[in-house]
């Protein structure tokens, strides 16, 4: 779906389980040379039990020196995941989760895992606190931590749809705290011929002053589906 654009930033997806031994196994086999830069979403949901697993096949990603976004309520050892430094990116979390949501909650894990980078969910922030007073907050405390911004709307049950015009201007009212060299992976599910679309709208809703350059970015391994007006 990416081929026919000029993506150069993709996110790899394992968020269940039992892909992530599928995913790391076929990561040399895969086509990626046209990506400038390359992430790894780990598991969501991880049973204790399976933890150091999961870790130890991270680490072949952590290898390739590949960002790893991940959930924290995934995270049971803390200790488990300090290995991976600074490619561990904490993800903020949508309304359904009891974590990580604001940015005392996101002071929390960035005090386990002091070394860690953060994976920011436009989406999620915006479900918290529409104001986006919260978004504003965690960007001022944890900006230089900001490896990977992810971006689309989530709708009343938490499922990322396409960014809408309200969706837009909220985001614009912090994108002047989001380097323009931050990569930017779009949730958005949108069947092929919307792609260019939703990249238009992702680029308005990241709009400062002047035009930025177009972003071209889209999480692998989503299943499409047509965008409903």
């Amino acid at each position: 779906m990416l081929a026919g654009t000029s993506a150069k930033a993709v996110e790899l997806s394992a968020l269940r389980s039992a892909e992530l031994d599928p995913l790391v196994d076929s990561l040399d086999g895969l086509n990626l040379g046209h990506f400038s830069y390359i992430s790894v979403h780990a598991p969501a949901g991880i049973d204790p039990s399976d933890e150091r697993h999961v870790v130890e096949r991270l680490q072949e990603v952590a290898a390739r020196g590949w960002p790893i976004v991940v959930h924290p309520d995934s995270i049971h050892e803390p200790s488990l995941w300090k290995g991976l430094g600074k490619l561990v990116c904490i993800e903020n979390m949508d309304r359904r989760k009891p974590i990580a949501r604001t940015c005392d909650e996101l002071r929390i894990w960035f005090d386990r895992l002091p070394d860690a980078r953060l994976c920011f969910d436009l989406a999620h922030a915006r479900q918290i606190d529409p104001t986006m007073t919260e978004t504003y907050l965690i960007l001022r405390e944890f900006g230089d931590r900001l490896t990977e911004v992810h971006l689309s709307e989530v709708n009343s049950a938490s499922k990322h749809e396409p960014i809408s015009h309200a969706a837009m201007l909220a985001y614009r009212q912090i994108a002047s705290l989001i380097p323009t060299s931050v990569p930017v992976i779009l949730e958005s599910i949108v069947t092929a011929e919307f792609i260019d679309d939703e990249i238009d709208a992702a680029q308005e809703s990241l709009a400062v002053d002047g035009p930025r350059p177009r972003i071209r970015t889209r999480r692998s391994g989503a299943t499409p589906k047509p965008i409903h007006a």
